[in-house]
């Protein structure tokens, strides 16, 4: 007969506990500052306690190892709740003086999550419905990885996210995309506290949620959001569904404050001190203010050796993987081999000299881009035959097969971009993704927090002026060029033929703190350049065509240096001598020193050039007394040459100006 082995009880700790911790540290917080959101804090902090204490895997000593689990609050407003988790976790620039300093100049602890002011931040979150559209691409990217390095990555993706994540527009596009893909290790725990900021959510919504995200093929489930044990099932239940899960955890607002929670009220202001100590009556808290006791803090790290030895035998799994090499260069993204294959490709285009759209252009260099740089991942907003962004061979992503680097992110822009964010910041890939320039205000808020957090994702914007011709002005962006440039920490490249393109995929490759847009033409341009020996696009602006002494100065980007050459070749024959600039990149030229600038545009009168607006032209470029040829207005329908004729942006017209200017 065998005697049975005894096994000591599993003792979980007090859930309960360690989310009325998590309300304490919120309520004092906030009360310090006298600002922020305590009430989705306080709300969902039971959420957080179950789904920290029994699923998620992390290690705060190691805060980016690559298979750890990936937690985006959406609702970014509710950073507390976070700062709280990672407080008590154990994440080391985490301490309670950061608690103390919420929403203080130069702490950690800022109104919302911002990615790279503290460990454990995995995205800049605050524009609700941004946090669960990055959450998507997180996902896409580790089944990607998972596809390529099979039991090296195989983690999840939890989101919490507010009523307010959810109506957002760019939700519908999130989350039809991760149903369509099937992205099985994305979990969203929805604060369904049925409460906005302006009261009800009867005010502004009847949507049923659960049906939606159902109709988008994710598993959909509620729970009490105050009780663990439902918590834990219905998480539990998530994930054993091959789809992406919704729960809609079912809380009310501002939980554990007697007089103010369940109402807006407590949405978005401090308690009070009376409020506050009602609340600590209310849920047996008789700790001082920012006082936890020992017993939570040894809860919590229970959580972080969990994540600790999920780590350590990860490492050693990588450490005899035949894999490893490929994985760590993945990881490393390094665009160094990318040098010698583009300069052959230079070299090429110099030889040949073809005269074709930028566009063009760079699904040229993009087939070089993408087998120098196996870590590129790129996609379109279906319009994959316009931007031609898909280099020939390139396989694509499918909800049954992860292992393409070519995405069809469907006609969802806003979510395209947000996406790529979230891929970027998966650690593992480079995307980039095509639109057209027109629609770079659906793409606008993501690109704008790539810019915040130096995510170095890029978007190729095709079709970028007038030149596209008969679609008309609601295709034709006059002013986007101008409004992208005006984004700080953001590279705009409109290149002017096949070498400059070529340059800029090398400039947009080599950055590792800020996104970038390609600004690319539809029509057709002639090979300017004469030399690929120097990349000389790094500048931001430099001689295209050097006369010596000139008399004026003609500045142009894009398809527009076309005309500024043919107009420079009218003045020669007047013998009036005009330097030719190229200027790819404003923003790369302003970081040039002065005495830089003042060497490519000289003390001659200057010329400014672009079929676009003038602004963000001078200062930079042109003075008060120089000249601009380019738009003033919206575009029209027509041939591309009939629209430059008729917008007056001609070689025949530089020169006139040119002649006020030089012979007044």
């Amino acid at each position: 007969m065998t005697t049975p082995v005894l096994r000591a009880p599993v003792l979980r700790p007090d859930e309960t506990v360690m989310a009325n911790a998590l309300r304490a540290l919120t309520m004092d917080a906030v009360q310090a500052a006298n600002s922020g959101h305590p009430g989705m804090p306080m709300g969902m902090a039971d959420v957080a306690a179950v789904l920290f204490n029994r699923f998620i895997t992390l290690d705060p000593s190691a805060h980016d190892w690559p298979n750890r689990d990936r937690f985006v609050l959406s609702a970014g407003h509710g950073s507390m709740l976070l700062y709280a988790l990672n407080h008590l976790l154990g994440y080391p620039d985490m301490g309670i003086d950061q608690i103390k300093a919420f929403r203080q100049l130069g702490s950690r602890t800022a109104g919302h999550p911002e990615y790279g002011h503290a460990q454990g931040i995995e995205v800049t979150t605050g524009p609700l419905g941004q946090g669960i559209a990055t959450a998507v691409g997180m996902a896409l990217a580790e089944r990607m990885a998972a596809s390529r390095f099979p039991g090296l990555i195989n983690h999840w993706t939890y989101v919490i996210a507010g009523d307010g994540c959810l109506m957002e527009g760019i939700s519908h596009e999130a989350v039809d995309m991760a149903g369509h893909l099937s992205l099985g290790h994305l979990v969203v725990l929805w604060d369904d506290n049925r409460i906005t900021i302006d009261g009800d959510t009867d005010l502004s919504t009847s949507t049923d949620q659960l049906a939606r995200f159902a109709a988008s093929g994710w598993h959909v489930a509620r729970c009490d959001g105050h009780s663990p044990d439902d918590i834990a099932a219905a998480i539990e239940a998530a994930r054993n569904d091959p789809r992406p899960s919704l729960i809609a955890c079912r809380t009310i607002i501002g939980f554990g404050a007697p007089n103010k929670q369940g109402s807006h009220d407590v949405h978005g202001a401090p308690l009070g001190v009376a409020e506050i100590a009602a609340a600590r009556q209310q849920f047996g808290w008789p700790h001082a203010p920012f006082e936890i006791p020992q017993t939570v803090y040894a809860a919590f790290a229970g959580v972080a050796a969990r994540g600790s030895a999920a780590r350590a035998a990860w490492q050693a799994m990588l450490k005899t993987s035949t894999l490893k090499p490929a994985f760590e260069a993945a990881l490393a993204r390094n665009p160094a081999a990318l040098g010698t294959a583009m300069l052959a490709h230079k070299q090429r285009l110099l030889a040949d000299r073809p005269a074709v759209a930028t566009r063009k252009a760079s699904e040229m260099a993009l087939a070089v881009v993408v087998e120098a740089l196996p870590f590129t991942v790129g996609g379109s907003a279906d319009l994959t035959g316009s931007n031609l962004t898909r280099p020939k061979g390139m396989a694509s992503v499918t909800r049954n097969d992860f292992s393409g680097r070519y995405i069809h992110y469907g006609i969802r822009e806003h979510g395209m971009a947000a996406a790529m964010n979230g891929i970027a910041l998966h650690g593992l890939a480079r995307p980039y993704g095509g639109t057209f320039l027109a629609f770079a205000d659906y793409s606008r808020p993501a690109i704008r927090l790539a810019a915040l957090m130096g995510v170095p994702v890029i978007h190729v914007m095709t079709h970028d002026s007038i030149g596209l011709g008969e679609d008309g002005p609601t295709h034709q962006p006059v002013e986007q060029i101008a409004s992208l440039r005006a984004m700080p920490n953001l590279l705009v490249l409109r290149p002017c033929d096949a070498v400059e393109t070529a340059e800029a995929w090398e400039i947009a490759l080599a950055q590792t703190d800020r996104p970038v847009v390609m600004v690319l033409s539809r029509q057709n341009l002639p090979l300017l350049r004469q030399a690929v020996d120097a990349n000389m696009s790094t500048r931001g602006a430099y001689l295209l065509r050097d006369p010596g002494q000139r008399d004026v100065t003609l500045i142009a980007t894009g398809s527009e240096i076309e005309i500024a050459v043919a107009a420079a070749d009218m003045l020669a024959s007047e013998r009036i001598q005009a330097a030719v600039v190229s200027a790819p990149c404003f923003e790369l030229f302003a970081g040039q020193d002065e005495a830089t600038r003042q060497e490519v545009l000289g003390s001659a009168p200057r010329i400014g050039i672009e079929a676009a607006v003038r602004q963000g032209w001078d200062g930079l470029m042109l003075r008060p007394q120089d000249r601009f040829i380019g738009m003033t207005g919206f575009g029209a329908s027509g041939p591309a040459p009939a629209l430059y004729r008729h917008f007056n942006i001609t070689s025949e017209a530089v020169a006139a100006a040119a002649r006020a200017l030089v012979r007044p």
